[in-house]
């Protein structure tokens, strides 16, 4: 099994990477079709060794030849087989016809799907689809997809499951949800962001041992997130080596969100943390955490001391949308400090449609779909289109928070592979917003803190959850993984 590259692609790369090795390396499509099929087949035998019955769902492109040239090897290896075609086979043409016709020749057993029940088997196989598809699933297909999401069995999908838009990781009507996916010759963007992390299982990659020219010239579209390992500190350290952060916010009634921003910003080491909140709590704010230093602030004059101390400010967490928030936030925003916007920073961002070459904003897809004055929905469709349209409009960086957060500049975007359900609860932002700031006190660059700001804190909830569940999680449990993430323990 081969290790996950970084790099990631859109369809269109991939399929100029198969074209090049067809005609330029030599390679022929048939010869391409039987390496991912056998590939696939491995990955079944290394994953489920026990597994004697197989059956393979085929349609009509090279997906279905794939799954032919899988039960071929299958009925090779002595399982029991049966293919579930959704065409006449002699409809297939090329080397889908060519697979499909080899399996037959060794008397394998195709059945018409006609929505009829299948076989209690212990795998089946997805080659409806793959990543052809350029249109909300129906019908036939529909109705085999149901079939295979309801059974019993273990699932694995070719190349894509299908149904699943392996550009934007969004489904199309409805799509097969596996158990394992095998992708070959590069990564799909899609299949690490939105709705693919809950229908693409176990990911396993297949270069098909190709040659890395065919990957000359063609840029990726993303990159996967990946960890930092941190250099030791200075003995002659002090707290001034680490910078300040300063967070704004904090309306009457919700101390908490920037109490969490404070704490995850030391907890990265940044050397000082302020908060500059609503006076009725600013006395009481740090009770349990001394090391916050705590200023009520009525105007923004009382702000402007603050700022002008600051190494970098975070701006949002439990700001609201009061008068006096709107007077800080605008204030805030004429700082030629570096910026992280959360919260409801960002709702009044979205009124003032301002851009800033030096912030960050970290956005979850309601949050986003404000700034570019559209749905919900429309964010989470396309959430690769979402970020970077984001980051056009209002420069800096983009965090666009979700299951495979995305975090975009002007020069790159990178897919986070950290974090879990668990998290859907309140508080988590507010302490992704400390820990990027934290990252940004200490000398990160903006892209930099904000890249490892959001592996470090999908991987401190992952490690928060590994014994004790998803459920229950708090925002405040992930401190300690934090340090510890920092300090590479």
């Amino acid at each position: 099994m081969e290790p996950l590259p970084r790099k990631l692609y859109k369809i269109a790369q991939v399929r100029e990477f198969e074209r090049r090795v067809i005609e330029d390396c030599g390679v022929s499509s048939l010869e391409l079709m039987r390496l991912a099929g056998t590939e696939v087949f491995n990955s079944i035998r290394l994953q489920w060794p026990n597994a004697k019955s197989i059956a393979i769902f085929c349609g009509a492109g090279n997906n279905a030849g794939d799954g032919y040239v899988v039960a071929s090897i299958a009925l090779q290896a002595n399982l029991t087989v049966k293919v579930y075609s959704l065409i006449n086979p002699e409809h297939l043409v090329g080397d889908a016809l060519t697979a499909s016709q080899h399996y037959r020749n060794q008397l394998g057993i195709i059945v018409p799907f006609e929505d009829q029940a299948i076989d209690n088997v212990d795998i089946i196989v997805d080659a409806l689809l793959g990543t052809g598809l350029n249109r909300p699933v129906s019908g036939l297909f529909e109705r085999a997809i149901n079939k295979i999401n309801h059974s019993r069995s273990f699932v694995v999908s070719i190349d894509s499951p299908s149904g699943l838009n392996a550009d934007t990781g969004a489904l199309m009507g409805c799509a097969v949800k596996a158990d394992m996916t095998v992708t070959f010759i590069g990564l799909k963007q899609g299949l690490f962001t939105g709705q693919a992390l809950e229908y693409c299982g176990e990911l396993v990659y297949a270069s098909l041992s190709l040659s890395c020219t065919v990957f000359k010239d063609i840029l990726p579209s993303a990159f996967r997130g990946i960890n930092k390992i941190w250099g030791s500190r200075s003995r002659s350290a002090h707290k001034g080596t680490y910078g300040h952060v300063l967070i704004i916010g904090g309306d009457a009634g919700y101390s908490g969100a920037v109490k969490l921003a404070g704490e995850a910003a030391l907890r990265l080491g940044a050397g000082l943390v302020s908060i500059a909140t609503h006076q009725t709590h600013a006395a009481f704010l740090n009770v349990n955490r001394p090391e916050l230093m705590c200023h009520g602030v009525a105007s923004i004059q009382d702000l402007s001391l603050l700022i002008n101390k600051a190494t970098v400010v975070v701006i949002g967490p439990g700001l609201g949308q009061s008068a006096w928030a709107k007077d800080l936030f605008d204030f805030t925003l004429t700082t030629n400090k570096p910026l992280i916007i959360d919260a409801d920073g960002l709702n009044l961002l979205a009124q003032s449609q301002k851009s800033n070459p030096n912030w960050v904003l970290t956005p979850h897809p309601g949050e986003a779909a404000r700034l570019l004055n559209c749905t919900t929905t429309e964010i989470q469709h396309d959430r690769f289109t979402a970020v970077f349209s984001l980051q056009s409009k209002y420069n800096g960086v983009v965090v666009l928070k979700g299951a495979g957060t995305l975090i975009a500049s002007d020069h790159e975007c990178i897919v986070s592979t950290t974090g879990n359900p668990g998290m859907a609860t309140g508080g988590m932002g507010d302490v992704l917003a400390g820990v990027i700031a934290g990252l940004v006190a200490q000398g990160e660059s903006l892209i930099d803190a904000s890249q490892y700001g959001v592996y470090g804190h999908g991987y401190a909830a992952d490690m928060a959850v590994k014994y004790k569940g998803e459920r229950g999680l708090l925002a405040n449990d992930l401190m300690p993984h934090l340090r510890k993430w920092v300090n590479n323990i």
